[in-house]
């Protein structure tokens, strides 16, 4: 029987790259077991001395710290091999050393004797001068500055995920780059908590490199003199220098790893690797140059100082800072003068002398008006987008463009946001700050200009660039400018969508949704029904947060139900039925169980006879009414803070009355008919509106 193997083997899957980690581990175990000629060892020290330098240098043109996310794994594994590579080396060491200072190969003699000039006191003080730098000085901080980061990384991620929330809410991102961004947060905390655990290896190889080199010492006299029978001069010479080329051998592949984790976990994110950062930051200002070369310049008039290294040097510094005055003062190219035209013609008066009032507008004053140039790829323009294309994912219908105009009028750092010419909103933003909005529950204040969030109401202040991870890290919710603007719009476009859904959109609904199903939609308009009773229906729906996206059903049941009533109150109420089971879903996104509050029976009653012959009205009693309001907001805020929806379920009767008497009080509360609760879900009742108080 011949049997067929669909999976890959490992080597077509991978490559020779799946292989390298497996085989450099067993290699390096191996070291610690079999032994090695000289040779070889030479090889294996060049190597590791090879592969210090590429971390080294990695770390120097990494711009992010995740760049190098691996960086943990390659500290334990350098660190298994200068291990591995010691056990060899003093095998060889107590071994061979009676030949001579070349038994353990040339790069432990050539650090024997040329770094340190054959004396093996001043290798010795070498050697643990190194040693104290690297456990002392460079692995103790970077473990301290690892550690420091990962619980700051830790409790600044609710903070930064509120935020990716917030942005996802506002359609400035998309579900793949919600996620992208979660998992950079997460690996982020990952990278500096097992920098945290790996900066302990290297402190641990610091104190085995001390241990190790007395060991040989030691070692290699007793061998020398009691099997070798060595005098002691010449075994001291013989084995304390080759112990000492071997720790310095493998201590400064040690020291030069410990700075590049020095580097990595120290240096603050941005687009620039360390070189431009130095650069960039330290040998920018004339004025602080001018100031050291002065300095430098007076020392070098006091007797007995090295005069010509003092003025050399003082000498670069001040022509370095003439150098940068002169470019920063140099003048800007001189552009010809632009051409005189000549005045236009007056022009009879025209309707194009009407302008038509914009649907939406958005003015901003001048300081705000890179966010909104195209020249200057402003980001406001490329959120606006995001935001009415999420807005026609999530509600079913595309609002009309954002008119968007500078305005002298405003403050500099003010904004203004019309609806149809009236203005419905106002903020301000501060180009190039950030928003540090208060979800309630924060660790710490912030200075800065305080304020309220223009959209939602928190409390919230603005802050520096430089302040932005700090509020992160006490639970603040921070973006940036153009995010407040665009989130602002985007709340008043969902408050007033029904406003925004003219009979124009409403004809592009029918004619989009005719491509499809062009015999429902001529069924429908005009035969039965006119193009504004639907839309008079469809802006019911909207007015209440319920979306049109299920056009299909919408038309359906306006279908059936057209013959028997042109009333738009009663057809709302139909099409709510139909779309019970998605206002549901939309309510109780994944909730197998309806959490909502009732009123009490008796209550129920007098509500029923008030509502009957009132019209549009529910005629309640003053005192009844102002108690039921209470109540209701009571009960709105109570479901909140459970973290539950706020939904009152009323009989059909009463649902429309309710949810435009409450609606004052509490915004967020959903009024739903015991009509529109499909069969399949249960019901759970978690507050009871009474009577009284």
């Amino acid at each position: 029987m011949n049997a067929r193997v669909d999976a890959p083997p490992l080597l077509n899957r991978r490559g020779l790259k799946g292989l390298v980690g497996p085989v450099l581990i067993i290699l390096i175990l191996g070291m610690m077991v079999l032994p090695l000629p000289p040779f070889l060892l030479d090889l294996l020290f060049t190597f590791n001395i090879a592969i210090a330098m590429i971390v080294m240098l990695v770390s120097l043109y990494t711009q992010k710290p995740l760049e190098f996310a691996v960086f943990p794994t390659v500290l334990l594994v350098t660190t298994l091999l200068r291990l591995s590579l010691n056990v060899a080396s003093t095998r060889v060491v107590l071994m061979e050393g009676h030949t001579g200072p070349d038994a353990a190969g040339k790069v432990i003699e050539a650090f024997g004797h040329f770094l340190v000039g054959g004396n093996y006191t001043v290798g010795i003080i070498v050697f643990i001068i190194l040693v104290i730098i690297n456990f002392v000085v460079i692995t103790k901080g970077a473990g301290r500055i690892a550690e420091v980061s990962a619980r700051f990384t830790l409790d600044a991620m609710p903070g930064k995920q509120m935020a990716i929330d917030a942005d996802l809410n506002a359609g400035l991102i998309g579900e793949d780059e919600a996620r992208r961004r979660r998992a950079e947060i997460s690996q982020e905390a990952d990278f500096f908590g097992s920098m945290d655990g790996a900066s302990k290896f290297v402190r641990g190889d610091a104190v085995a490199g001390i241990l190790i080199l007395f060991i040989n010492v030691i070692g290699g006299l007793l061998v020398g003199i009691f099997q070798h029978n060595l005098d002691v001069a010449t075994a001291a010479n013989n084995y304390t220098l080759l112990a000492i080329g071997d720790g310095l051998v493998a201590q400064i592949p040690a020291l030069i790893i410990s700075t590049a984790a020095g580097m990595v976990v120290s240096r603050v994110a941005t687009d620039e690797d360390v070189g431009q950062q130095l650069v960039g930051q330290l040998f920018n200002r004339p004025a602080v140059l001018y100031i050291t070369a002065s300095i430098l310049g007076l020392l070098g008039v006091i007797p007995n100082m090295p005069h010509i290294a003092f003025f050399t040097l003082a000498g670069v510094l001040a022509g370095t800072a003439y150098y940068l005055e002169q470019k920063a003062r140099a003048p800007e190219l001189s552009t010809a003068p632009p051409e005189v035209v000549p005045p236009p013609e007056m022009q009879e008066v025209s309707w194009n002398d009407v302008m038509p009032v914009d649907a939406l507008g958005l003015e901003v004053g001048y300081r705000l008006i890179p966010l909104v140039d195209r020249a200057q790829d402003g980001e406001l323009l490329r959120r606006i987008r995001g935001i009415r294309k999420k807005f026609a994912q999530d509600m079913g219908f595309l609002v009309p463009p954002v008119h968007i105009r500078d305005n002298l009028e405003l403050r500099p750092n003010a904004y203004r946001i019309s609806l149809k010419g009236v203005e419905i909103g106002q903020g301000e933003a501060y180009a190039g700050m950030y928003l540090a909005i208060n979800p309630g529950r924060v660790l710490g204040t912030l200075p800065g200009n305080q304020t309220t969030d223009p959209a939602f109401g928190l409390p919230a202040v603005w802050i520096d660039a430089n302040q932005r991870d700090q509020a992160q890290t006490f639970g603040y919710t921070v973006v940036d400018s153009s995010t407040v603007v665009a989130t602002h719009l985007s709340n008043i476009i969902q408050t007033h969508s029904a406003e925004l859904l003219g009979r124009e959109e409403t004809q592009q609904l029918l004619d989009h949704l005719a491509k499809e199903s062009p015999k429902l939609v001529e069924e429908l308009v005009p035969k039965l029904l006119s193009l504004g009773v639907v839309q008079k229906v469809l802006q019911n729906l909207l007015d209440e947060g319920v979306h049109i996206r299920d056009m299909r059903t919408i038309i359906d049941t306006l279908a059936d139900h057209a013959a028997r009533t042109q009333d738009t109150a009663d057809l709302t109420a139909a099409v709510r039925v139909a779309l019970g089971r998605a206002i549901m879903q939309q309510i109780y996104p994944g909730a197998a169980e309806l959490q909502v509050m009732t009123l009490e029976p008796d209550l129920e009653q007098i509500m029923m006879h008030a509502a009957q012959g009132m019209g549009e009205g529910l005629g309640l009693e003053p005192g009844l009414a102002e108690n039921l309001m209470q109540q209701t907001a009571q009960a709105v805020q109570q479901q909140e803070q459970m973290g539950l929806p706020a939904v009152l379920l009323v009989p059909a009767a009463l649902r429309p009355l309710l949810s435009r008497f409450l609606r004052r009080v509490a915004p967020q509360l959903k009024v739903v008919s015991h009509a529109e609760i499909p069969d399949s879900r249960n019901i759970r009742v978690t507050a009871v509106l009474g009577a009284r108080a």
